[in-house]
């Protein structure tokens, strides 16, 4: 066997990096601690804590204001997670900064729909002139108000405002009529970040 196949580069293998690595700076006023696969990212906004699935041979490490995201002779699957890694990371960093804002529609033609909040439930009422109430699950940390049609669903962690949002969203789902005539539902139309 030559040496360029030992390395890896030989036929019917792929190829793989010496060194990938991603960077994400760390903006003034947030701190962000890392044990292991467990980051915790603290800002203004408040913390969040999440723990990564380990993948043998990708390492995250804090150096000065930069969390560094890297692997060592990195195959398909190690780059990627490395690229994952560093999103997510960035995105915590986001949240604690700026926090996230969905804003969702209330569109009706056929029966007025009407909503409200009780703890973690957003009700829906009078969806289709049913009488039972849709039920949608607003995750932990996650705020929801209604302004006259708009829903607006505001937190720091990407993933659980983005799933509230979807879960409010399902709730009105219908299958079996017509969608360019029959529009009655709640939609999201416009995701970002909140203003800080």
């Amino acid at each position: 066997m030559t040496g360029v196949q030992e390395a890896g580069i030989g036929e019917g293998s792929m190829a793989k990096d010496v060194h990938v690595e991603k960077t994400v700076e760390i903006p003034e006023g947030v701190e962000v601690n890392i044990d292991g696969f467990k980051v915790t990212v603290t800002g203004p906004k408040g913390t969040l804590t999440r723990e990564f699935p380990a993948v043998k041979g990708v390492f995250i490490r804090k150096e000065d204001n930069q969390v560094i995201v890297e692997s060592f002779f990195a195959d398909a699957r190690k780059r990627a997670m490395v690229g994952t890694l560093a999103a997510h990371i960035r995105n915590m960093i986001i949240g604690v900064t700026k926090g996230y804002r969905y804003k969702l529609k209330i569109i009706y033609s056929h029966f007025p729909i009407s909503v409200k909040i009780e703890g973690d439930k957003f009700i829906i009422t009078n969806f289709l002139g049913e009488k039972a109430p849709r039920i949608a699950k607003i995750l932990p940390g996650v705020k929801v108000s209604v302004k006259g049609s708009d829903v607006i669903v505001e937190g720091i962690d990407i993933e659980a405002v983005g799933q509230t949002a979807a879960n409010i969203e399902l709730a009105t789902k219908i299958t079996g009529f017509d969608r360019r005539k029959f529009m009655d539902g709640i939609y999201i139309y416009e995701k970002g970040v909140a203003e800080a």
